[in-house]
């Protein structure tokens, strides 16, 4: 493999290539989901190819199909398989019902709000996703706004904000898989840096709600299915208690299929289809995982890497600021993407040299890679999260924004925990 030049600002080119297609293209259709992510990805990598000098177009191509089949991009790959087949078996057994219906249960009608946020980082944590947690919970907010007269706007910042929670932190997450990946560390001790940050946002946040309390009335669910959260359970135990999280994802679709059957949610065939569609759900996303892999190498052999770290960190002299430039390029590169995983996919790599270079934690840059690209997705009015509240409601991503309270506040802890250099056992 070539070895890198020096640095090179021109090398930078296909990445401006990629977010210019991406960013202008969505502007212009003004949709940012109109423009498929993976066409701006095949442009810019072809971009990339034609112009690496000294090399021939086979070489190139020789180099490029090593960044994206790496060792950490097929790992990576592989668990997005895995994630994808249990998210799909586990809602197709109907496990995101029982999850909802149980925390309905156990919270309290006078402390509904605060219990609707726990439900939303309960949810969220156990499926690793924040749009299914919204789809899920947010017709159930709006059920009680209509009921009961109070605020959809606030009611349904309630289910967004706990949905980032549960993003941020599930170990079956894109955000936190791509996280882990990128910086080179395992999933569970991600998880210790990354709850000691966002935990206290939490905990503020649902003291707000708790203040708020009020008699509204929630639907409560006739009949709690327990025996199909045991799934969720076990990967969270599992994950926690640091077993490899190939093996926790395995056992989970086991647990998955093997209760789903008994309890007649689904036949083998039923269980088999809804695992191959949730693993097709995960096409797009390793797509643009193999071409991020391939257009960074290659960014990295013409000297573009080398550049923007040097750039980044000019002026840096301590770890504080190292930390503010990871914030910074994951935040910048979500609001051009409107993606929190394509946001780590494609800084990764240079958070993880910056990180390096300053001598600090890859558990804590991982951290802060996916609590800054959650942030800034969580307060996106084009983000995917915001867009799916208001078309579930009728209501503008910008009522909603005004009352999100969870990210604002989580966003102020990790700058805290930057500056304070929180937890300073990592």
């Amino acid at each position: 493999m070539q070895k890198p030049t020096k640095a090179n600002a021109l090398a930078l080119l296909p990445l401006l290539v990629f977010l210019g297609i991406y960013l202008v293209g969505s502007i212009i259709a003004n949709d940012f989901y109109k423009i498929p992510i993976t066409v701006a990805g095949m442009a810019a990598s072809i971009v990339a190819i034609a112009m690496t000098r000294h090399r021939t177009i086979a070489e190139s191509i020789g180099d490029y199909s090593r960044g994206a089949t790496d060792h950490n991009i097929m790992l990576m790959i592989w668990i997005f398989v895995l994630a994808g087949a249990f998210a799909s078996s586990t809602k197709a057994m109907g496990a995101v019902d029982a999850i909802v219906d149980l925390t309905l249960r156990i919270v309290p009608e006078q402390f509904l709000p605060a219990g609707i946020f726990f439900a939303a980082c309960f949810t969220s944590l156990s499926i690793g996703t924040s749009v299914g947690t919204i789809v899920a919970l947010t017709p159930i907010a709006t059920a009680i706004s209509t009921q009961t007269g109070c605020s959809m706007p606030w009611i349904v910042a309630i289910v967004v904000g706990g949905a980032l929670f549960g993003d941020n932190l599930s170990f079956i997450s894109d955000t936190t898989i791509a996280a882990t990946r990128t910086q080179e560390c395992e999933l569970r001790d991600k998880f210790r840096v990354n709850v000691r940050i966002v935990a206290p946002a939490a905990l503020i946040t649902l003291c707000i709600y708790l203040f708020t309390a009020t008699d509204i009335a929630a639907p409560t669910p006739e009949r709690i299915e327990g025996i199909k959260i045991i799934p969720y359970l076990l990967v969270l135990v599992t994950a926690i208690a640091g077993l490899n999280v190939m093996k926790v994802l395995l056992l989970g679709i086991v647990s998955t299929g093997v209760i789903g059957i008994a309890t007649g949610s689904f036949g083998a065939l039923e269980w088999c289809t809804g695992m191959g569609q949730g693993i097709t759900g995960m096409g797009e996303l390793i797509i643009i995982t193999m071409l991020a892999g391939g257009l960074l190498e290659l960014i990295r052999v013409n000297g573009g890497i080398d550049y923007l770290i040097n750039l980044m960190t000019r002026h840096i002299s301590g770890r504080r600021g190292a930390e503010g430039s990871i914030a910074a390029l994951v935040c910048m590169a979500n609001l051009c993407t409107a993606n929190n995983t394509i946001a780590i996919l494609s800084v990764g790599t240079i958070a993880r040299d910056i990180a390096d270079r300053f001598g600090i934690d890859r558990r804590r840059s991982a951290s802060l890679l996916d609590t800054f690209s959650c942030l800034t997705q969580g307060v996106l009015p084009y983000g995917a999260q915001l867009l799916m509240a208001a078309g579930l409601t009728g209501l503008s991503p910008l009522n909603i924004i005004g009352y999100l309270y969870y990210p604002i506040i989580m966003g102020a802890c990790a700058v805290l925990a930057i500056i304070l250099r929180y937890p300073r056992k990592f």
